[in-house]
């Protein structure tokens, strides 16, 4: 295995993904789209993973390739990731991206709802990054990239169990990047603010019906939120993903990178 100072590869080699294995959680909607889709232009075989099936099937293609998995459940996830090295060799890019975001006031949060944020959420991206780690450690270059939050950094009013989830999958990431450290393998999370997604259309409706607020000031009340008072693009999220895979990103290591329109944390 060799350990050079960009992992094992020269910038030239590292400008280009074609053949690696890319896995995305989540993959067939909003962030985990974007960026599987972009890590395809680049020319890495992407399998992207959600619950439904025909969801993924209607955008693969093209470098992607849907299988349905539940990053809740321990044997979907070691079955899915298993038959994807057996077709497209060892993930060398994970990108453990499924969540769920849903705001409730801790005294109405019942054991469901705080089980389901945290399966999915923190649970789903530490079996999908154990799952994934023996074959990159195989090779000699790899990358863990977690989609956080801005709502891991600092706490989120209304939202501590999801405040808490992406707490928790920062604390994995910076763990692993010191388990890792001067190995070709780096890890570092993502944590957007309020990003034009279905999950902020969702959270609009669950704002306005909790507060009796109109959809359009729900909707406000999230841009107001990101210091430079607009929802973020999911195509920024995934640029700062193809940095973190892109030349000379070896010394990214153990990072939360705030994509938020400002300092948040």
């Amino acid at each position: 295995m060799q350990h050079g100072s960009t992992g094992g590869l020269d910038l030239e080699q590292q400008s280009t993904l074609a053949g690696k294995h890319a896995l995305v959680t989540g993959g067939g909607t909003g962030i985990g789209l974007a960026i599987a889709r972009a890590l395809a232009e680049q020319g890495a075989l992407v399998t992207i993973t959600g619950r439904r099936q025909q969801v993924l099937d209607e955008v693969a293609g093209d470098g992607l390739f849907g299988a349905a998995m539940d990053v809740r459940d321990e044997a979907s996830v070691c079955g899915v990731i298993a038959d994807a090295v057996a077709a497209r060799g060892p993930v060398q890019i994970c990108v453990p991206n499924a969540g769920v975001a849903e705001g409730r006031a801790l005294h109405k949060t019942d054991m469901a709802f705080w089980r389901d944020t945290m399966s999915t959420n923190l649970d789903g991206a530490f079996l999908t990054i154990r799952e994934c780690l023996p074959g990159m450690r195989g090779t000699d270059w790899g990358r863990v990239i977690a989609v956080s939050s801005i709502a891991g950094l600092r706490g989120l009013p209304g939202a501590a169990a999801y405040a808490a989830s992406k707490h928790g999958l920062i604390g994995l990431i910076r763990s692993l990047s010191e388990d890792y450290m001067g190995q070709p393998f780096t890890f570092n999370a993502l944590c957007p603010g309020y990003v034009d997604t279905p999950i902020v259309t969702r959270n609009e409706a669950a704002i306005a019906q909790r507060t009796g607020m109109s959809a359009q000031d729900a909707r406000q009340v999230m841009i107001d939120a990101n210091r430079h008072k607009r929802l973020i693009d999911v195509e920024e999220v995934a640029a700062a993903a193809l940095w973190l895979v892109g030349p000379g990103s070896g010394s990214i290591n153990g990072q939360c990178i705030q994509i938020a329109g400002g300092q948040t944390a």
